[in-house]
């Protein structure tokens, strides 16, 4: 099977069992490290596409499980991510890697935030090292096997 296909499972397949948790996830903290998870995924190489600010955005649009809240406030916490990450990534992903921590004791919550981090990373067709290496990370801060994902 071609990397592509593997990687279109991959989303697909996150995609299914976050759905079927839907009614799990709807705390404030699962929230905010969903967008975390998408801000890092999105500036995991230094710089941020316009095309990842957009797959980002269809994201909250369509997903099923984000539908449990606010669009317009999911952007805006995305966006304030964003700018923390811009102004001083470094600085930043400490303070979004404790945002993400947040989920740390609900396993649930915690693994859905790694299957997003998955879904946005793979949503181009391209779920590069570094995108890959940012989930890993995260999957450690969350005491997660990175294994559990294929990662």
């Amino acid at each position: 099977m071609a990397l592509w296909d593997r990687i279109k499972d991959s989303a697909q397949t996150m995609q299914t069992q976050l759905v079927a948790k839907k009614n799990e996830l709807k705390s404030g903290a699962f929230r905010d490290a969903s967008m975390a998870m998408c801000a890092l995924v999105a500036a995991a190489d230094g710089h941020v596409d316009p095309s990842e600010r957009q797959r980002v955005a269809q994201l909250i649009a369509t997903n099923e499980v984000l539908q449990n809240f606010d669009a317009e406030d999911l952007r805006r916490r995305f966006d304030a991510y964003l700018d923390k990450l811009t102004a001083d990534f470094d600085f930043g992903k400490v303070g979004l890697m404790q945002e993400i921590g947040k989920v740390k004791k609900k396993p649930v919550e915690a693994r859905a935030v790694i299957q997003i981090g998955i879904v946005i990373g793979g949503a181009d067709g391209d779920f590069d090292k570094t995108e890959q290496a940012v989930v890993r990370e995260v999957c450690y801060a969350l005491d997660i096997p990175p294994a559990e994902f294929d990662l």
